[in-house]
Order: structure tokens, then sequence, then C-alpha cells
């Protein structure tokens, strides 16, 4: 099934303001916040950096690299409007940052333009994420960082066990939502072949339970997916999205995603 990020530009308004949601709420959960900022520590900033934020979305990281120290300006693009126009609301009254409608993989600006790129959870969404990657090399300016992250959704999981029925609507979720849920195992590879060196990967785990908001938008959106597909009947989508309420209330609800990071530079 095609990933509807993939083609959110076409998608209708009303799931582009669900999904915009959706990405609000994982941005706000502690533990992403944690993984952004592990890796940008990663980035040498200098003092006066401009940065370009691909796949922003609705911005969640462009407005935390905006009060990043040594960063002067962000710039995040995006292909959804809906997307953006959410960004824009949401930085107000940050001075410098800026968004443009834009596909990573044909970025509207000249070559040697920006000090680092960042591009996080957006490549494995874009079919031929090499393209977005020789564009981001293209833009940047010699020395320039690059830092990537993105999950690794063949791990993503909500199973207690063998067979258990909410998986279903992982699995849903990774067809109906992701380009390429393997990429991370082959990013290493990707950078540097499109020229970059690669400085430094980090591993990080995402695990929600006692308040899984953002996975409870996983199993909503797999459990409509499969329905809409007509896999399932209407009663068994909501059974479904109840059961994983009743094991959080229970404290039996477990989800998780493995993340993985990795910076690197462009030479000289």
């Amino acid at each position: 099934m095609p990933d509807v990020y993939a083609t959110i530009r076409d998608a209708a308004p009303d799931i582009q303001q669900r999904l915009a949601d959706v990405l609000e709420v994982r941005a706000a959960e502690p533990e992403q916040r944690h993984i952004v900022e592990s890796y940008l520590r990663d980035v040498a900033f200098g003092s006066e950096d401009r940065v370009l934020d691909i796949g922003c979305g609705t911005g969640a990281v462009t407005r935390m690299l905006a009060r990043w120290p040594g960063i002067r300006e962000v710039v995040g693009v995006d292909p959804s409007e809906v997307f953006l126009d959410r960004a824009r609301e949401l930085a107000a009254g940050l001075d410098n940052v800026t968004f443009q409608e834009a596909d990573g993989r044909a970025l509207p600006f000249p070559a040697n333009a920006f000090d680092a790129v960042i591009i996080h959870t957006a490549l494995t969404h874009i079919p031929r994420p090499e393209d977005v990657l020789s564009e981001a090399y293209r833009v940047l300016r010699s020395y320039g960082a690059l830092a990537v992250c993105d999950g690794d959704y063949a791990t993503m999981t909500v199973a207690l066990g063998d067979f258990d029925p909410l998986q279903a609507c992982v699995e849903a979720v990774k067809a109906a939502f992701l380009n390429d849920p393997w990429l991370v195992r082959r990013l290493p590879a990707l950078v540097e072949s499109a020229g970059f060196e690669l400085l430094g990967a980090r591993s990080h785990g995402y695990m929600q339970t006692a308040r899984p908001d953002y996975m409870l938008t996983v199993v909503d959106r797999g459990a409509d997916t499969l329905a809409s597909w007509r896999r399932i009947g209407p009663e068994l989508c909501a059974a479904l999205k109840a059961e994983a309420r009743r094991r959080t209330e229970a404290g039996e609800f477990f989800g998780f995603i493995g993340f993985t990071s990795l910076t690197a530079r462009k030479p000289a």
C-alpha cells in the first residue's frame, strides 16, 4: 500500500489535519524530545549558523532548532501546506524561523546555502531518499553538518505475545504510512554514497507504557486503515481501539519503536 506521507499534498485536508495532530502529539513526548536533543548535541553548530530542516512537518524540530545555541536562522520545508500552516501558527513569535513549501528531492535553494541540514523522521516516507541526501549535500557549504534521525519501524510493536491482535494495527500502519520501514538499516551506506563523511551514529529506544498517547494514535490509525481496506468491520475496529485503552487503564499497555540517528559532514 502507498505511504500517505509520500503524496501528502494530495491527501484530503482532514487527513492532513489529523496527521498534523499526530506529529504534535509525538513531538510533545519527553522521550521524543530527549532523542532530538541527544543527536543535536552531536552536531558541531557554529555561532551564526543557517540551518535547513527538510520534511519539517508541523515544525516541532524547527522550533527546537530556533532556540538552539549557535543557530542564527532556521528554514523549514515540507510538501504539505496544511502542515506548514500549523508550523507557522506554532512558531509565531520566533523571529529566526521561516517555512516554505518544497519537496526535499528538489530544493529551491542555491548550492552552499546552509551550514547544517536536519532530516528528522522524514526519509522513511520519501521514495528515492537518496535524492534527498543528494540535495542536502548540494545546499550545504563545505564542512557543513548533516544530522538524520528516523525510526527503525521494522521494530515497531505493541504486542504482548504471539498473535496479538493489536499488532495487526501496527502492521497496517507500516503498510499505509511508511514508504520503507527498514530504511535506517541502510542509512549509513546511503549517507556515504551521497558523498558525506560519516561522523557517528546513535541508537535510541522509544517505549510507552503508562501514558501511551502516541502509540494509541498508531493503534487507532491502524484499526481505521484495516477498516478502510475492508479487512475488518466497524465493530472490530472499535473493539481494537477499546482493547488498547483497556490495557492502558489496567497498566498492561506496551509500545516500542527503535530510532537511529547519525551525524555526518560534507568534506571540502
